[in-house]
């Protein structure tokens, strides 16, 4: 569960807004000063004399700290030292109004009557100082001829200086030439040139190449995760054609698995989970249809950009474009608080979510740093961050109550003809659906109305079917009881009728505002201190004009900000959003990005190693020129054409052993001397041990499995069990792509290996080695239950050949063939099992698979 930081937004605001933020009733603002006083008053000696006398130290002693001594440094704008400063007010409105003094802010936050405002923060005022307050905001603000006019304000430095455009993440992408080097002989494609140019700079040389079998393995896990059959190596291995290579990795971009693999690394960047996360960590309905989606674009190859698009404003495409729709799944994927003690921070807790994930993972940018302030490192100012939640104010909440399936989240995706066929009836039982709850609902009433009030009170909110549950029904009799049974039983019977045979549901955005609510820069990040609004817009250090949005036209299920925004974040003209997409290509290929921080390009982020291979690698992505032997230049923004730039360089190729002067000089390989030996993700772990005990069902797409969990991982629930209804074996046993992703329970060997915690996006998993990795394959349930299922397929395959039999299962395992010697050893162990441990053959076997699932060989890559 993640930390409820943003619960305390509200509570961290009442120290730092002092007592000048300034609310209004009903969020509008009262009119501006000047307004107020079209002519400057004038007051008695008597009234100045009070000033200097009595208010003045009052204000000295609580307030001028934080309200006039520092001009640089105005505690929520306001400033104190002159009558006109009070007028205008601070952050958001004035602090006194004049035609009303009565209803200002000032003496509501002085007399704590704002729950928000309570000034000063620490202690109120006493009573005598509070009169003096009061006497002078009702007399007019009578003080000194010095102190009428406008205070000199000091204009804080903006964080968006011409310094800070000139970062090289903010530039346009150009596209630079690609360098001459030394060795010509070792540039397979463009990639190389760029690499080797840094490498003959620090006086290094690459490795020797990857060997074929190392390699096709390395192409099998980094395009489909998956390892190969040992035919599928020899085979490759003994092709002594020219193009062999480019061959395998194009089979391997055509097989439906490579969008299981490369679908998952986009499910770490969107935070994908199914469901809700906190206490009850509710189901989000159909959300398996957009990691399908995802897997399906992939495979696809649709451009990056209409996949952006797509995700952002999928619903605002016109026509029947049920993978668009699915795709704005993409919006309702985060965690979600079904009872929140705070409906207004929960509701932009949410927009947060949303402005992270987009920023962070189209763009690279932490923008949700600026939530409460200006970013403290990166030219972001905090009125940036609400341009961004205003291009998503038109989405509605997940839901205002705990009804998941609300309007606002589903969509009906199936084709107009089968919907035409059910809608009719649809219609006829939503009508007494309707009726049947309204009678329930009367009758339930005339029970509450015999409650004491705290019961009559709770049914008015979300503890109402508690209350039902526990005090009303048992509290029915006769007719009444008879009557309300009976309208159970039919709603029952009609709930279950809610998808009719045919209807396609989508978790999405739907029932938006076309008009959304206006959006407000909130002080300190509370949404309980409104202040300028603010349009959808741009980052200001991009240097782009903010979009001019017209109203929707009529009858428009949405405002169209969105599209305007995907629109921007998919051009060509965007300087990032290629950047950082080839850059997570590079990531998941090498292990490490061009920009090690993929989620963040700006100064908190790590630099690039090679600025010059992002920008030739971005603009080939966006305007291709490069073609392989076997193929043309390709369609702009597609995928699968990077992966075999990349693949077919030299630098992808190399082996992973290490040189001693290389590591000299250069011992992070941050220069890519050699290529970096990594270990398999959680998913790849498990699927190569279903793949090799021959258990893999590779069935693809649909409502997610659910693997079996040992009992003692259940155990740890409030309900053990909950929300986990264990799947057939067969059905459990597909790719792990495809296993439920539940926050608050997920499958312990997947978290075991570093699957990321789906609460934010995930930029790179971790790679770590802990002892519970080693205890979880040796003893686990389901090692030991894929260990057997192993065995049995070697005896299968070499009946009563136990030398066959190890040596199969090490090909299977490792991909090479083991060494006479080495095959001797192994059938010896087995031998061993059986007779110190008086184990048959099948379970001796056993052992000796549970020791090859749990080899370097198996779970590293070279």
């Amino acid at each position: 569960m993640r930390s409820q930081f943003p619960r305390l937004f509200a509570a961290v605001a009442l120290v730092g807004v002092v007592l000048a933020l300034l609310l209004t009733s009903g969020g509008s603002r009262p009119p501006l000063a000047q307004a107020q006083d079209k002519e400057q008053p004038k007051f008695t000696p008597e009234q100045v004399a009070y000033f200097d006398k009595s208010v003045l130290p009052v204000l000295k002693e609580h307030c001028l700290k934080c309200h006039g001594d520092d001009p640089k440094k105005l505690k929520g704008g306001l400033d104190l030292r002159t009558r006109q400063a009070v007028l205008d007010g601070g952050d958001t409105g004035p602090a006194v109004n004049s035609a009303k003094p009565e209803e200002s802010l000032f003496l509501r936050a002085i007399h704590y009557k704002d729950d928000e405002h309570r000034m000063p923060p620490k202690s109120k005022l006493p009573a005598k100082e509070l009169a003096v307050l009061d006497k002078w905001v009702k007399d007019g603000l009578p003080v000194p001829a010095d102190r009428m006019g406008v205070a000199a304000k000091v204009v804080p430095k903006s964080v968006v200086t011409d310094e800070a455009k000139k970062y090289w993440a903010y530039q346009p992408v150009k596209r630079p030439a690609v360098p001459v080097v030394k060795d010509q002989a070792w540039v397979k494609t463009p990639v190389d040139a760029f690499v080797a140019a840094k490498l003959d700079a620090k006086g290094l040389r690459p490795v020797k190449p990857a060997d074929r079998a190392a390699l096709a393995r390395r192409a099998y896990y980094d395009l489909t995760g998956l390892p190969p059959a040992p035919e599928d190596l020899d085979a490759f291995v003994s092709d002594k054609a020219p193009d062999a290579w480019e061959k395998l990795i194009d089979r391997l971009l055509a097989s439906p698995h490579y969008g299981e693999k490369w679908g998952r690394h986009w499910l770490d960047v969107v935070r994908f989970a199914e469901t809700n996360g906190y206490e009850r960590d509710g189901p989000k309905p159909f959300a398996w249809r957009y990691r399908d989606y995802v897997i399906k674009s992939f495979n696809a190859d649709k451009p990056y950009s209409q996949f952006v698009t797509e995700q952002l404003a999928g619903d605002e495409i016109p026509g029947h474009n049920p993978d668009a729709i699915v795709a704005t799944g993409f919006y309702r994927l985060g965690i979600w608080d079904d009872e929140p003690a705070d409906r207004q921070q929960a509701l932009f807790d949410g927009f947060d979510d949303l402005v992270t994930t987009a920023g962070q993972g189209f763009l690279g940018m932490t923008v949700n740093c600026s939530r409460c302030h200006d970013h403290k490192v990166d030219p972001i100012p905090q009125t940036d961050y609400y341009k961004f939640v205003a291009f998503f104010r038109d989405i509605r909440p997940y839901s205002d109550d705990r009804d998941v399936r609300s309007a606002a989240n589903m969509t009906d995706i199936s084709p107009p003809e089968q919907r035409a066929k059910y809608e009719v009836e649809l219609k006829k039982r939503d009508a007494r659906l309707a009726e049947v709850r309204k009678a329930m609902h009367a009758i339930e009433d005339e029970v509450i109305k015999t409650l004491p009030a705290p019961d009559q009170r709770a049914t008015e909110g979300p503890e109402r079917p508690k209350v039902i549950a526990q005090k009303v029904v048992p509290a029915l009799a006769g007719k009444a009881k008879e009557e309300y049974a009976a309208l159970k039983k039919e709603r029952g019977e009609l709930e279950r009728r809610a998808t009719p045979p045919g209807q396609e549901l989508a978790l999405s955005v739907n029932n938006c505002f076309p008009r959304p609510p206006a959006t407000h820069l909130l002080v300190r990040g509370s949404p309980h201190a409104p202040g300028k609004e603010v349009k959808p817009g741009f980052p200001e250090v991009l240097g782009v004009p903010d979009p001019e949005i017209a109203d929707p036209p009529r009858g428009a299920k949405s405002s169209g900000r969105r599209t305007v925004l995907a629109n921007w974040i998919a051009s060509k003209d965007n300087p990032l959003t290629a950047r950082v997409f080839v850059n997570r290509v590079w990531q998941y290929h090498f292990g490490r990005g061009i920009v090690p921080s993929t989620n963040d390009f700006g100064k908190l982020g790590e630099q690039s190693t090679h600025p010059e291979l992002l920008d030739w690698l971005a603009s080939e992505f966006m305007e291709p020129t490069w073609a392989p032997a076997n193929g043309a230049a390709g369609t702009p923004w597609t995928v699968k054409r990077l992966h075999k730039l990349i693949m077919l360089s030299s630098a992808y190729q190399l082996s992973s052993a290490a040189d001693a002067d290389n590591l000299k000089t250069d011992p992070a390989n941050n220069l890519l001397w050699r290529f970096n030996a990594r270990r398999l993700t959680g998913e790849e772990v498990r699927d190569s041990i279903l793949a090799v005990s021959g258990s893999l069902n590779l069935k693809q797409f649909g409502p997610s499995t659910y693997p079996k969990i040992p009992k003692e991982v259940l155990a740890g629930q409030s309900v053990p069990g909950q929300g986990w209804p264990a799947s057939p074996p067969d059905e459990a046993n597909r790719r792990s792509v495809y296993a439920h992703v539940k926050r608050a329970l997920r499958v312990p060997i997947l978290v075991g290996f570093d699957q990321p915690d789906p609460d934010s996006s995930c930029p790179v998993r971790y790679v770590t080695t802990v002892p519970t990795q080693s205890l979880g394959l040796l003893n686990g349930e389901f090692a030991n239950e894929q260990a057997l299922a192993f065995a049995r397929r070697l005896q299968k395959e070499h009946p009563g050949d136990a030398a066959a039999q190890v040596a199969r299962a090490v090909r299977l395992t490792t991909g090479r063939v083991p060494t006479a010697e080495e095959a001797k050893k192994d059938a010896a162990f087995v031998a061993s099992m059986k007779e110190k441990h008086k184990l048959d053959d099948l379970a001796a076997l056993a052992r000796f698979a549970l020791l090859c699932l749990n080899a370097n060989e198996f779970v590293y890559l070279d």
